[in-house]
């Protein structure tokens, strides 16, 4: 890999590495690879440079390390339970996501571990998912009295149908790899170690096609979803945020950090 000279990430936290038309994005944030302002902003940046770069046909995102793709947001930033803090995260997460769900070009997750909760929502904004045998994918936010405010309310039931979306979200199930390429969460399972170098040799091929064509490809294919969730997502941020107004959002999120089952009262 060389690193792009002309386009550079804007935090230390996303690294960027371009070889031919590909550009792969590393999530680089110690120790569980959580999003934050930061690197949700990064992203959207990011995403916006390659998407105006024609050189750039593919765009690979991975997780650094070998334990986690990503665990999601970092619960501590909800901790306080400040409506204007869920808000401006929910708002990062949304503009993030539905940036690189519009990149011009083909996206591929290499999910190399953990993918939970933001971090599964960043793979389904993306175009391909490819998976590792030992990931593990959930949306848990319901445990902790949040609801997936990424796309993931939204995403998930066009892959996996309305059955599936409602075990991951309303009952919380964690899912492995082998049963997420069976209900079509992802498109492949590899071995551990595989993932990225899968990804980039599936990303190599869009080269082969003409860009532009690909590029319509995708609008037609998205065409019908798009319609249907562009109007919910902004419903899905408004839920999160009058989550915050209830006492189980506060119990949730405490609970979580300080390692204990939630005493929930449905208030």
């Amino acid at each position: 890999m060389i690193e792009s000279t002309t386009i550079k990430s804007t935090t230390s936290k996303l690294k960027l590495d371009i070889t031919d038309h590909t550009a792969l994005i590393t999530l680089d944030n110690p120790g569980a690879n959580t999003w934050d302002l930061e690197n949700l902003q990064g992203l959207c940046t990011l995403v916006e440079k390659l998407n105006d770069d024609r050189s750039i046909y593919a765009l690979v995102i991975t997780g650094a390390g070998e334990k986690f793709f990503s665990a999601g947001a970092d619960l501590k930033l909800f901790a306080s339970g400040e409506n204007a803090a869920a808000l401006d995260m929910a708002r990062a997460f949304g503009k993030a996501f539905e940036t690189l769900a519009a990149f011009r070009g083909v996206s591929i997750a290499a999910i190399n571990g953990f993918a939970m909760g933001g971090g599964l929502e960043v793979a389904l904004a993306c175009d391909i998912r490819i998976a590792e045998e030992q990931a593990q994918l959930a949306l848990p936010e319901a445990k902790v009295g949040l609801l997936p405010a990424a796309g993931g309310t939204q995403r998930l039931p066009w892959l996996v149908g309305e059955g599936w979306a409602k075990r991951m979200i309303l009952c919380g199930e964690r899912i492995a790899a082998q049963q997420a390429e069976r209900i079509g969460l992802i498109e492949e399972m590899v071995a551990t170690g595989e993932a990225r170098d899968c990804a980039l040799a599936l990303a190599a091929k869009v080269a082969e096609q003409s860009p532009i064509a690909v590029a319509y490809c995708k609008q037609l294919i998205h065409h019908a979803r798009d319609a249907t969730i562009a109007g919910a997502l902004p419903e899905e941020r408004e839920r999160f945020l009058d989550l915050f107004d209830t006492e189980d959002q506060q119990e949730g999120v405490k609970a979580f950090l300080e390692k204990r089952k939630p005493n929930w009262k449905n208030a």
